[in-house]
């Protein structure tokens, strides 16, 4: 078995019969499987798949476990030499496996590599993500893409072939088994949001490497498998917490949620000030000013 192929959903029944559909059309010079973990969706997921996939191998969680776990969970009864974790919310497009695979194939330090996302309309996503630090907490991602495009690559710049990095987007991630039997598997510490960039660091830190090719390119509708909510916003400044605590020290740990308080601070009362400008009548500002005094309030109450 050349891949597994592991896809964690949750309430997303369309967006990943149209992923499976997709798998079916490119993937065909390759032996897979394709594990599905259902995180106790309630929109008629596992029917869907029992009645038109019945050929997947389908996990279904009785309550919604995260993403870590049940990525772990697939990985434990994993067949293939690599898998290949993708989010429902993702359409590959025809040889896109392929090249991340031949990569790796040929790369035996890589650990993981990445591809090139792509939004509906075919325009670059960002792919890569850098290791957290006090610089990234304190400036402008953009400005460090644009000050030191080699020490923080992005979608900004066209690469002619793959290129090493910190870590890659979770949405499409090719996996060597080999390294995840020597590093383990995801920290389930991590509900949802930084699991693959703390496994990065993990591999990393035992040797092995993180690559991203830009050949391989994949549809992301990029939120859709995640939504929006104030649960998801909570979930990512926790998680982001959790990274800070396991790889700083204390100091560090406590100075990054200084800024992450203050930023936050700042940006509720700049739309404050939008919102009082506009009387109130702007939706957007209004919401924003909404999640901003919200994670504010989570903040104070000692981020339960």
């Amino acid at each position: 078995m050349d891949i597994s192929i592991i896809i964690v959903n949750w309430n997303t029944a369309q967006l990943l019969k149209e992923c499976l559909k997709s798998i079916e059309e490119t993937v065909q010079d390759l032996a897979y499987e394709i594990i599905v973990v259902d995180n106790a969706s309630t929109d008629g997921t596992v029917a869907m798949l029992e009645e038109q996939f019945s050929a997947i191998r389908l996990i279904a969680n009785a309550e919604n476990r995260g993403f870590g776990v049940a990525n772990n969970q697939a990985m434990r009864l994993m067949a293939g030499r690599y898998a290949l974790l993708l989010n429902s919310d993702t359409i590959l497009t025809k040889g896109a496996v392929r090249e991340l695979f031949d990569f790796m194939e040929r790369t035996s330090d890589a650990a993981m590599t990445c591809g090139q996302l792509l939004n509906a309309d075919g325009s670059r996503q960002n792919s890569i993500a850098a290791f957290p630090s006090l610089l990234t907490l304190m400036t402008n991602m953009s400005l460090l893409e644009y000050l030191f495009p080699k020490r923080f690559p992005s979608k900004r710049y066209t690469y002619p072939g793959p290129i090493e990095v910190d870590s890659g987007i979770g949405a499409c991630l090719l996996v060597r088994k080999q390294a995840i039997d020597a590093v383990g598997m995801f920290d389930e510490r991590y509900f949802f949001f930084f699991e693959e960039t703390d496994w990065a660091r993990q591999m990393r830190a035992a040797g092995w490497k993180i690559f991203h090719v830009p050949s391989a390119r994949i549809y992301h509708l990029q939120g859709q498998s995640i939504g929006g909510s104030l649960r998801s916003r909570i979930a990512f400044y926790r998680s982001r917490y959790q990274y800070f605590r396991k790889w700083e020290s204390p100091t560090i740990y406590l100075l990054a949620r200084a800024i992450i308080f203050m930023r936050l601070m700042a940006n509720w009362l700049f739309t404050s000030l939008g919102n009082l400008l506009a009387l109130g009548l702007l939706l957007e500002i209004r919401n924003k000013w909404s999640v901003y005094g919200r994670l504010l309030l989570w903040h104070l109450r000692g981020c339960p």
